[in-house]
């Protein structure tokens, strides 16, 4: 799960934090990639990711909230009364906490192969948590859809007027999506082929595209209530380095879905600190998947 360093107190553990983070955060390592040592119809595909201003500006405003003593404590103490009943994810849409960070508007553009000013009709996201990420990639879609089995999420996402659809709603609109994301999604569900085909199904014949990130190592669990248990399908990704179960991921689990890759990069999966850490990061790969057609059109 997501990893940080410790120290007893936590007073002065958030302290300590406030002086370190910007010099220990290893945004180096968060997006190296040896393309040698992945499979060959990936080598080219791979695009390299660095540390930009977007997150630079997620970074600090996470190490600024962490510093609000008193509303962390107040947190800290709901979070522990809450966590025996109710998912982490609904504690943190009730208490306006734990925002995500996956990519920037530049880097979704590189990913996509899209200019700033590009559009096209439907944005279906995934598990849209609180709809910060969903708000970034919005900008290039006239409509905007969303799932999310939390309530306390779903009145974070009414709020930004997003429609609301129901996790078994989405695949009977009638009509198709033109990039599905579904983002750090795949470990958490029950039936992760599944998800994978009806998504192929719900595109936009071959201009329509998926945007995936998965959470490598891969460690499958559903969260229920406060307890966390293995899904029903578990989808188990060969390979002891990021590259190897990347290559691995392509390979075997998208192609059985019907799904080819277009690009791929490494990216840290971010998420708003708490009076232990400024933030807490997970290795993450992230993929634009298109339908295994044999056509070669871009997302434009």
């Amino acid at each position: 799960m997501w990893t940080g360093k410790y120290v007893r107190s936590p007073l002065v553990r958030s302290l300590f934090l406030n002086m370190v983070t910007e010099s220990e955060a290893p945004a180096a390592e968060w997006y190296r990639c040896t393309p040698d040592l992945l499979g060959d119809s990936l080598r080219p595909l791979f695009v390299q990711s660095h540390l930009d201003s977007s997150t630079k500006a997620f970074l600090k405003r996470s190490a600024e909230k962490s510093s609000w003593l008193f509303t962390q404590l107040y947190h800290s103490f709901v979070s522990t009364v809450l966590s025996p009943l109710v998912s982490r994810t609904s504690i943190n849409g009730f208490l306006g906490r734990g925002s995500m960070f996956v990519f920037s508007a530049d880097q979704f553009q590189r990913l996509l192969q899209i200019s700033p000013d590009w559009k096209a009709e439907r944005l279906l996201d995934l598990g849209a948590g609180d709809g910060s990420v969903t708000e970034m990639m919005g900008a290039h879609f006239r409509e905007i859809y969303a799932t999310e089995v939390s309530l306390p999420m779903r009145w974070h996402l009414q709020r930004r007027n997003y429609k609301l659809l129901g996790i078994d709603e989405w695949q009977q609109t009638g009509f198709q999506y033109d990039v599905i994301s579904c983002l750090n999604l795949l470990d958490r569900c029950n039936d992760p082929l599944h998800l994978l085909q009806d998504i192929r199904q719900m595109l936009v014949p071959k201009t329509g595209r998926l945007i995936l990130a998965a959470v490598l190592p891969f460690q499958p669990y559903v969260e229920i209530g406060g307890r966390w248990e293995r899904p029903k399908e578990h989808l188990k990704i060969k390979g002891k380095t990021w590259e190897e179960q990347v290559t691995n991921l392509s390979n075997e689990v998208f192609r059985r879905a019907g799904f080819e890759v277009e690009a791929v990069t490494r990216l840290p999966y971010l998420c708003e600190g708490d009076m232990y850490s400024d933030y807490y990061v997970l290795d993450d790969a992230v993929f634009v998947l298109k339908a295994s057609d044999g056509t070669k059109e871009s997302a434009h």
